[in-house]
């Protein structure tokens, strides 16, 4: 079978259960987004959920955030996350690359992204895909 990225348009008990199962192997502090959540996602209008199947399975997703600022458009690629059980088959780049082919579109001239130093196999792949280390400084205020 092959690997299909599709955007989450609805979400539905399988999609849940799929966020439910990848995002405990993202982040350990944070919970998996209810019914809800996902589709307060899934209506906005900066948000694309990107999903990646085989057949039934939903084996990874991401979210791409697009908005316009003053200087163009944005594009950010946020959560992403591929089961532990399919990762080494190329299912993050498929997610990158249809993240990557979207912003475009859109016009975005740059597509942006963080990735923890650990996460060795995911840092490789952004390199491979073009992605380049930028000299900044990162600030995050937590409340």
């Amino acid at each position: 079978m092959t690997i299909e990225i599709s955007i989450c348009d609805e979400v539905n008990d399988a999609v849940v259960a799929a966020f439910a199962e990848l995002v405990p192997q993202l982040s350990r502090s944070s919970s998996p987004p209810t019914a809800e959540e996902l589709n307060k996602i899934v209506a906005h209008e900066a948000s694309t959920i990107l999903l990646a199947s085989e057949g039934t399975t939903i084996l990874g997703s991401m979210t791409l955030v697009l908005f316009p600022i003053p200087t163009g458009i944005r594009a950010w690629i946020e959560d992403v996350v591929v089961d532990e059980s399919a990762r080494g088959r190329g299912v993050g780049e498929a997610l990158n690359r249809r993240a990557l082919t979207i912003a475009l579109n859109a016009g975005a001239q740059t597509v942006d992204l963080t990735s923890r130093p650990s996460r060795d196999a995911a840092n490789r792949l952004y390199q491979r895909l073009g992605f380049v280390a930028r000299e900044t400084n990162v600030y995050r205020y937590e409340a």
